[in-house]
């Protein structure tokens, strides 16, 4: 074997000899000479078959078979030799934990998950990256994993409150996905008191026959602290949250106001009365807009803050922002993705300051088409800082006062109505899906406990800024594609052919049908939307519909976007708090100065659409998990109250509600309900009882007991109220009462 060994090239030995003083084997060539031996080897085999007897070569030796097996190429045997993962049965994947102690495997290939038991999960946290091979088939058909080896540990630190059991101290994780307490030496405590909330990091990593270590390493305060809720989900989720030292240093030396020096060579928009139309606590404005009638149509002007000067490629800035990837927005705090020196001062388009803006300057017709766009680097002030609900008052309610206020600004509002109706029409026509499901806004009282949570209410108002800037965004993508230029695009694909299957069979049941054929169209959704709108269980079908579409993401190549029915559609408008955006503007700014070359393929875009979506997601898990604790915490005092509600969720262990005007859901566990089976129907969103025949649907009202809130868990928990009881249970009980009413009676 190794005289033929001996004899075979390398097809990288070049590259290896370009990187190291001593090469050896390639990587590349270690995997192929495994394969072709057909059996592992020793790392003694392998120095005599590949003849390495330099001392040099033994070691670099040594250090690739090492870091092979780190990175799952190779697994090392209980004997000692090396092989192929792949002809040892062996999957590598990610560990994800489930609240209830037992977890999975995500497989690096793509296969089906490997479920983990309780006692397998013992030995990883979730995250971890583990070989595994298949233990067990059971009598579902589900592969059951047994872990032979944890690859990388990835949670080093965790979040948790302090208890003290039986004498020692342990930390019970806020992360329900990490099911294992971990123990705190008591010289480890950082003078932490049980109950307090506290980062720790991890000293010694589970095993079968260890529980996790660790230290404190910050007491964050009590338990119910106000913004507690906060500070652990930013931690829970590895948000970025501190600056480093030369991220601060670099956004210092901006002045605050715009150099003469940057206006040079801009477009100069001064003269025009552009104006920023946002919410009443909105504190950054990424863009501003100005419409202007035409003979033919209109002209509208949007300008967004031109981040891409100030924060520069490879940066410090530019480095810190790409590792946020945007802005976090919790209920009363933001984590911002740029210093608050640029968000909120340099780049915020704040009004009657010089700004620097990147302008996409687009003529619609009169059906409401862009029939010509232009992009300039240009400099302009915003006349004013207008709210939604001024722009409304003003332009639809006929508000004398703020009329009079913006005298000289109201024409080219009503201009903007006037294009958003067309807009929006058009918008109609192409077959956009318009979900309108209600979003909630917090609002707190004194010592930030929350008074009330209330639907947030959309008018015209903030429908024209969307349209503007799906006009904007629209141009972006076209530029970029007209100019063969890389960047990145905000994909939305359509539904898969085992969601559509789903969503046939569930309309099916509600004698509903979707237009179209084995491919439905973003207008065949929206036909459906407008036929159910009148419906009660509107609601209820608008949350399949959107069940049923893929989650959009970004990505440097083209596939569309279903849900607004575009061929091309990116993220332009919001640099100030989107990574992409600022991309997709040095791309523009780069065509600008014709500083490319037209098909330049860049393959760093995949790794920064992969990374940006990540933490689009990361970012909605944390403020999810702040909004969940806010409401358990709201409903701690209302246990044993009672609510209407309506059924928001169906599961094989239960239901659950929303409550009405409230929009806090919990759950009615399938054994608090009445007494009798259940059975769960995936199709039908509902599940029924066998003997009494009572189902229990998506959509269906209710009312409902708040029987148990947990703060740790993030549950809320109800029951039927009396009075909702199915008739058979309800025409039970009167029975019994009445018995006991005529027993009363007789004595």
């Amino acid at each position: 074997m190794a005289k033929k060994q001996k004899h075979q090239k390398d097809r990288f030995a070049e590259r290896e000899a370009e990187k190291y003083e001593h090469p050896i084997p390639s990587r590349e060539f270690i995997l192929e000479f495994l394969a072709e031996r057909g059996r592992p080897a020793t790392f003694r085999q392998l120095l005599t078959e590949l003849e390495l007897n330099h001392p040099h070569e033994k070691e670099a030796l040594k250090r690739r078979l090492t870091a092979m097996t780190r990175d799952a190429q190779l697994m090392q045997n209980r004997r000692g030799a090396y092989g192929l993962l792949e002809k040892m049965d062996l999957i590598t994947g990610r560990v994800v934990g489930h609240k209830d102690g037992y977890g999975f495997i995500i497989p690096d290939d793509g296969s089906d998950d490997l479920f983990i038991n309780a006692r397998q999960m013992r030995i990883v946290f979730h995250d971890d990256k583990v070989l595994a091979r298949v233990a067990n088939i059971d009598h579902r058909g589900r592969r059951e994993g047994a872990i032979v080896e944890v690859i990388e540990h990835n949670t080093h630190e965790i979040v948790g409150r302090l208890l003290s059991e039986s004498g020692l101290l342990l930390v019970q994780p806020t992360n329900t996905r990490i099911s294992q307490d971990i123990l705190i030496p008591a010289d480890a405590a950082n003078d932490a008191k049980p109950g307090q909330m506290v980062v720790i990091e991890i000293t010694t990593q589970p095993s079968l026959t260890t529980r996790p270590v660790g230290k404190v390493k910050e007491v964050m305060g009590d338990h119910m602290a106000p913004g507690m809720e906060i500070d652990v989900a930013i931690r829970n989720h590895e948000l970025p949250h501190e600056w480093p030292e030369e991220v601060l240093q670099e956004a210092a030396r901006f002045a605050a106001e715009v150099s003469p020096d940057s206006i040079q060579n801009r477009l100069d928009l001064r003269h025009l009365p552009f104006v920023t139309i946002d919410g009443e606590d909105a504190r950054d404005f990424d863009d501003a807009v100005y419409c202007q009638a035409r003979a033919s149509g209109w002209t509208l002007y949007v300008a967004i803050a031109d981040v891409s000067h100030y924060v520069r490629p490879h940066s410090a800035l530019d480095q810190e922002a790409l590792n946020r990837g945007n802005s976090v927005y919790f209920p009363g705090r933001v984590i911002p993705m740029l210093p608050e020196a640029l968000s909120n001062g340099l780049c915020s388009l704040n009004p009657n300051v010089d700004r620097l803006a990147l302008v996409c300057e687009m003529t619609m017709s009169t059906a409401g088409k862009i029939t010509h766009y232009e992009f300039h680097e240009a400099v302009f002030r915003s006349k004013a800082r207008l709210t939604y609900n001024q722009v409304y008052a003003m332009v639809i309610e006929n508000d004398a006062g703020l009329q009079k206020q913006f005298a000289e600004l109201l024409p080219y509002l009503q201009e903007l109505f006037t294009l958003y109706y067309l807009l929006h029409k058009t918008r109609k026509k192409r077959g956009s899906i318009d979900f309108d499901l209600p979003e909630t806004k917090i609002i707190f009282g004194e010592g930030r406990k929350i008074e009330r949570i209330v639907a947030l209410e959309r008018n015209d108002a903030h429908r024209l800024i969307e349209e503007c800037m799906l006009c904007a965004n629209i141009c972006a993508a076209r530029y970029l594609l007209k100019n063969d230029c890389p960047g990145l695009f905000r994909v939305h694909e359509g539904p898969s052919v085992e969601k559509l299957m789903d969503l046939r069979k569930f309309l099916n049941e509600h004698g509903l049908k979707l237009p179209g054929k084995e491919e439905p169209t973003p207008r065949d959704y929206a036909k459906l939307l407008d036929t159910i709108a009148e419906r009660p269980d509107a609601r209820v079908i608008q949350t399949v519909l959107l069940r049923s579409l893929s989650q959009a993401i970004y990505d440097p190549e083209n596939k569309g976007h279903f849900g607004l029915a575009f061929d091309a559609y990116t993220h332009f408008t919001s640099p100030i708090r989107r990574y992409p955006d600022l991309l997709v503007h040095r791309s523009i700014r780069r065509i600008l100065q014709q500083k490319f070359v037209p098909g330049e393929i860049e393959p760093i875009y995949e790794k920064y659409g992969e990374h940006c979506s990540m933490t689009e997601r990361r970012a909605d898990e944390a403020t999810r998990e702040a909004v969940n604790w806010l409401k358990c915490e709201y409903m701690l005092d209302k246990i044993g109250q009672e609510f209407p509600g309506v059924i928001s969720s169906v599961t094989s262990f239960g239901i659950f509600v929303e409550l009405k005007d409230i929009y806090v859901e919990g759950l009615i566990h399938i054994s608090l309900l009445p007494n009798d089976y259940y059975h769960f129907d995936s199709l039908r969103h509902e599940i029924y009882g066998e003997r009494s025949g009572t189902r229990y649907g998506l959509g269906d009202q209710t009312k409902v007991k708040v029987v148990r809130v947990d703060l740790d868990e993030g549950q809320i928990d109800f029951m039927l109220a009396d009075e909702m009881l199915p008739k058979t249970q309800k025409n039970s009980q009167q029975m019994q009462k009445k018995k006991k009413k005529a027993k009363k009676q007789n004595l």
